[in-house]
């Protein structure tokens, strides 16, 4: 999705283009672009000029949409353990902090579009780029 948001193309990019970019095998990629897909952040289309391209501007997406398309809402929702059945009425040995601390990722993943990511790497690289 980052990748998508920094090179953006007139019409789809190849999923074998961003595999090879990002050193990620395509058949990997494949299946986390279906999933986005199915989570309506990113459309597809197949053939000579097929590829997937972003649903919506990248200032509409949040993180927290990516992790939960991806992950589902357990980060967001479970306890960290994966002990069943923590909750209030049965707290696991770090509930307490893990509540706390949940809340807080949710907030800071609710927070952070995919816009201001793709505006961090494309810092990161002019920095990178200036130094060499």
């Amino acid at each position: 999705m980052v990748y998508l948001a920094v090179h953006p193309a007139p019409g789809y990019t190849p999923v074998r283009e961003i595999a090879q970019a990002l050193a990620i095998s395509g058949p990997f990629l494949s299946k986390v672009f279906q999933q986005l897909v199915q989570a309506g952040l990113v459309e597809s289309h197949r053939g000579p000029s097929g590829g997937v391209r972003l649903a919506h501007p990248p200032k509409a997406v949040t993180l927290k949409q990516i992790v939960v398309a991806i992950d589902g809402p357990e980060l967001f929702t479970e306890c960290v353990l994966g002990l069943p059945g923590c909750g209030h009425a049965r707290p696991c040995p770090v509930h307490e902090a893990w509540t706390v601390n949940r809340s807080e990722l949710n907030l800071m993943f609710e927070a952070s579009t995919l816009e201001a990511a793709a505006a961090s790497v494309r810092q990161k690289d002019r920095r990178l780029a200036g130094s060499g």
